[in-house]
């Protein structure tokens, strides 16, 4: 016996993503981010919590620099965030964030960071980082489909 249910006959949408997810070269968006005395903790480097901080500071100057995000139309919630730490960020330390789409769903899509640090004129991964992020409608208080206007702005930013 076979049950055909009414999501089976949907055709399924593929989703976008980037081909290239290990280096620095793959990513096209990059902002400065500044520490603060209390971002350290007793051992003289950043706290692992306030690594969150700065990828969402980061993501912030993304979506309104590279995408235009319409706030006022669609919400994002983050569903998952992660990081992988790789080296500490010191006091004297100056860090910049690299951000960039690299999956795009229906509702939701995927952020990746890196974190480097500047050392005698070098970039030195410091973390690498993702978050899965989905539209979400103020009203209905619910996920929606990733408005047109913005998914095409994030194709045509990270050329997908």
């Amino acid at each position: 016996m076979i049950f055909k249910t009414f999501w089976h006959s949907k055709t399924k949408q593929t989703d976008k993503k980037s081909v290239n997810l290990g280096n620095l070269d793959s990513f096209k968006y990059k902002t400065e981010i500044e520490t603060r005395f209390a971002d350290f903790d007793m051992l003289g480097h950043v706290n692992n919590a306030i690594y969150f901080t700065y990828i969402e500071v980061a993501r912030t100057k993304y979506w309104n620099n590279a995408i235009s995000w319409n706030w006022r139309e669609t919400g994002i919630v983050i569903a998952q965030a992660s990081m992988e730490f790789i080296n500490p960020v010191l006091i004297e330390d100056k860090i910049s964030i690299y951000v960039r789409t690299s999956r795009i769903g229906n509702s939701s899509f995927d952020l990746d960071y890196m974190i480097v640090k500047h050392v005698n004129g070098e970039e030195e991964i410091c973390s690498k980082g993702k978050t899965v992020c989905v539209a979400f409608s103020h009203s209905t208080k619910k996920a929606i489909p990733i408005p047109d206007t913005e998914r095409e702005k994030m194709i045509a930013f990270e050329q997908l």
